[in-house]
């Protein structure tokens, strides 16, 4: 065992996004550049992480050899990068990864027109999904679950958000939530595990009935299962949105859970202008998710209160939802992060295809599709201190793709499996493409 973890060299470029790392999230014009360290000539960029996994230098490899002229006996593993180009690991700000049920069927409908709310009230949408997650047991959750993170992974994620939120009730809720807290033990992504069952009204209830379940039964159950260490939950979600929960409904249980110590991340004015960017912004939410109707009094009371606007550009384009107005959000002087929303109704995990999407679909720039997928959205879970950007101290979460511009993992539309070449989770090696490749 060496003093050093990994040692990655020679690289062509290697994007700290913002190499001070005390700088916990970019707004506006700052979204708009990353710092690059590019090699000169035959001097390439290296990175070198000890052995808890966080970075000790990053710089020429001149600049190391000078500093650290035993580095490369030293290190556990080292990488040689000559001609790629290394990247921030990537932040998934927004999914839904636990069920059983997946909703294939639907994707017909809503092909033919069917909308959310039509799906919803056929019977199909989250009570379909909610329906077969009640029946499984919490082995079958994990398997499933365990695979897609490790799916996720080797796109290129190393921290990733994860709601509940397809039980409706206290006991689907808890084991949902306890199948993340194993995947936070036992698996490499850093996850931050959000609390959501306000997700829809259970059949047979109604929103007022499901609100006072989810404040006086379901959060005071989890709360006590965290007093005694059996869970570790971040957020607190509810879907407020015509038809699920309302403004005040929502107000309601985002405040108990913030009185409990959660954060508040949650979805709001995705179908209807309903005011909830102003609500959230009012409540000091850490983020809030989908904004396609956010007003511009949203967007200022967001850009006041430095709450986080999750965008997910993949469900915007399999719902055919209009696009959330990332443009204006970002000259309103919002924080912009991205997030793949993967559930059973909007089937992705890449994140190197929600960044491409977010450009074309929400007119971002690449740097601003790259710092809304790593400082911001760590920064919409709270992680930003140690996760989002590359610099000494914080972790070495890193994305080694095989390409001469970092600009590819973006450019190569749906190829992120071809050019990435390592996935770097706390400088250790936690995916290669050569171990599906032989």
């Amino acid at each position: 065992m060496g003093l050093y973890k990994l040692l990655v060299k020679g690289a062509r470029q290697v994007v700290t996004v913002r190499g001070d790392g005390a700088v916990s999230s970019l707004r506006g014009r700052e979204m708009q550049h990353v710092d690059v360290i590019e090699a000169k000539g035959d001097d390439g960029a290296s990175v070198l992480a000890d052995r808890n996994g966080r970075i000790e230098f990053i710089g020429f490899d001149s600049e190391r050899l000078s500093r650290y002229p035993k580095s490369e006996e030293e290190a556990d593993h080292v990488i040689e990068a000559a001609g790629k180009c290394v990247v921030p690991g990537l932040v998934d700000a927004h999914t839904h990864p636990v069920w059983l049920g997946d909703r294939v069927h639907e994707f017909a409908m809503k092909l033919a027109g069917a909308s959310y709310m039509e799906v919803h009230q056929a019977g199909g949408g989250i009570h379909f999904t909610v329906e077969h997650t009640r029946k499984a047991s919490q082995d079958e959750l994990y398997a499933s679950f365990s695979q897609r993170l490790y799916d996720m992974m080797s796109s290129g994620t190393t921290c990733v958000e994860c709601k509940s939120g397809y039980g409706l009730d206290t006991e689907t809720e808890i084991k949902m939530l306890k199948v993340i807290e194993t995947a936070k033990r036992e698996h490499p992504l850093t996850i931050s595990s959000t609390f959501c069952g306000a997700h829809a009204i259970p059949k047979g209830s109604t929103a007022e009935k499901a609100t006072a379940d989810v404040i006086n039964k379901q959060l005071p159950a989890i709360i006590d299962l965290m007093k005694t260490g059996d869970l570790h939950v971040d957020n607190i979600d509810v879907f407020c949105e015509n038809g699920v929960f309302d403004l005040e409904q929502s107000r309601a249980i985002l405040k108990a859970g913030k009185e409990a110590g959660l954060n508040i991340n949650f979805h709001g004015d995705e179908l209807h202008p309903l005011n909830g960017a102003e609500m959230g912004a009012e409540l000091g939410a850490l983020a809030i998710s989908h904004l396609e109707e956010i007003s511009e009094a949203g967007m200022a009371a967001m850009s006041k209160s430095g709450s986080v606007g999750v965008v997910l550009p993949t469900t915007a384009y399999i719902l055919r939802l209009k696009p959330p107005p990332v443009r204006r959000m970002i000259e309103a002087g919002m924080v912009v992060a991205l997030g793949s929303d993967f559930n059973p109704n909007a089937y992705c995990m890449a994140m190197p295809t929600v960044m491409h999407l977010a450009c074309v679909l929400l007119n971002m720039s690449m740097p601003e599709s790259l710092v809304a997928a790593t400082l911001n959205a760590a920064s919409a879970l709270g992680l930003s201190k140690d996760y989002g950007s590359l610099s000494r101290g914080k972790y070495a979460d890193m994305v080694i793709i095989d390409a001469p511009r970092w600009e590819h993992l973006i450019y190569q539309f749906g190829c992120h499996d071809k050019i990435i070449e390592y996935v770097i989770k706390k400088g250790h090696i936690a995916h290669t493409k050569y171990e599906c490749c032989g």
